[in-house]
């Protein structure tokens, strides 16, 4: 896991170069590449348009649910999927059954993921970015740690790894006293209409982000952030079917290598946008994966589109097609919808003679229920 430490460091790093943010690249490397991107967003925008509003609005749910909890596992903190499901669902104004109440750092990231790809029109200023890193820190803490929120930082700051008196130095950011005018140049070109395709935008944001590494902690929240409000700004939609978050983690260690060779190298950035570009595609086949208890849960309501059901056999067959926690008895259908045992039963039953649900042939001291697909 990599983590920041204030130290002084003298080392060659790209923002050491004169006029170091005219980045260029190969484009007979790249536009391959983004082509493949651009083609897969297509489809998978032109696929999702398809289905109805609600089931839109259950992908983006499940979509940013996966984003919230993969950005900061990146970071080493593992969020509770309930309050993160939570806490989006009622800021979209989803219903959503079972309601977690979400904690205060949960909270602050939802904010602003929700923020960065509902609100990605609008442009990025130090008052929007000063707020996201307030909400990240709602105490002002970094675990233990007393860290200077919603300001940039004032002292020299390390990307280091390894163990205490073994620690490997990665990168040293910029001076502090820099970075005012660093990131005005920055907000200037993110918020600017400069001919370049939104996607290589959301790649070299990433990268130019990440070096200036403004914040005293959660730059890298902020700058996956920044991405996919990039992202959405491509996509030209606030719904998210796609989470790059997803698949850096699953690729962190290329993730982190692919950056540190950009950052010690020259302005020639055409190994990180292509490595981005590579990591975006992979985010885009996988998504299908992804999201295919939404598709199924379509396939499934087209199906019976013509049979009647009653509110508790829709509750429990859209739990059942989301993943349901366990075996499904008639005791659990009685508890989660709140009627007898009796009704619990007549209900199953119902439902096996329609033949959406078969008794699991396993048997054993109880009778477990399953859906038929």
């Amino acid at each position: 896991m990599y983590i920041c430490r204030n130290f002084f460091y003298m080392a060659r790093y790209i923002y050491l170069l004169d006029d170091w943010t005219n980045f260029v690249w190969d484009s007979d490397i790249v536009l391959p590449m983004l082509c493949e991107v651009r083609n897969l967003q297509g489809l998978i925008l032109g696929k999702m348009s398809a289905l109805g509003f609600s089931l839109q609005e259950e992908a983006t749910l499940n979509t940013l649910t996966t984003d919230v909890l993969k950005t900061s596992e990146i970071e080493g903190e593992m969020l509770n999927k309930a309050q993160v499901r939570s806490s989006i669902a009622r800021r979209l104004g989803i219903e959503i059954a079972g309601m977690a109440h979400p904690s205060r750092n949960v909270e602050g990231v939802v904010e602003m993921m929700l923020d960065a790809t509902q609100n990605y029109k609008r442009p990025i200023d130090e008052e929007r970015l000063f707020g996201w890193h307030a909400a990240l820190f709602p105490t002002g803490r970094s675990g233990m740690y007393k860290i200077e929120t919603g300001q940039y930082r004032t002292s020299d700051m390390q990307v280091v790894s390894g163990a205490m008196g073994k620690e490997k130095v990665h990168f040293e950011a910029p001076p502090p006293q820099t970075l005012k005018k660093e990131m005005d140049k920055f907000i200037a070109w993110f918020n600017s209409d400069i001919n370049i395709d939104p996607v290589v935008k959301a790649a070299i944001a990433h990268l130019w982000f990440v070096t200036l590494h403004p914040f005293d902690d959660g730059n890298g929240r902020i700058t996956r952030a920044l991405s996919d409000m990039a992202l959405a700004r491509s996509d030209d939609s606030n719904r998210r079917f796609y989470s790059m978050s997803n698949q850096i983690l699953k690729e962190r260690k290329k993730y982190y290598a692919a950056l540190e060779k950009s950052q010690h190298g020259d302005r020639d950035i055409t190994h990180w946008i292509n490595w981005f570009l590579s990591c975006l595609k992979r985010a885009l086949l996988s998504t299908e994966k992804t999201l295919q208890s939404v598709f199924q849960k379509a396939d499934f309501w087209k199906k019976y589109s013509q049979t009647s059901f009653n509110d508790r056999q829709k509750l429990m067959l859209n739990k059942l097609l989301d993943g349901f926690d366990g075996k499904l008895k008639s005791s659990k259908w009685a508890k989660i919808t709140k009627c007898s045992a009796d009704t619990a039963l007549r209900d199953i039953k119902d439902l096996i003679e329609k033949g959406v649900l078969k008794q699991e042939e396993a048997g054993g001291r109880s009778t477990n229920y399953e859906l038929i697909l």
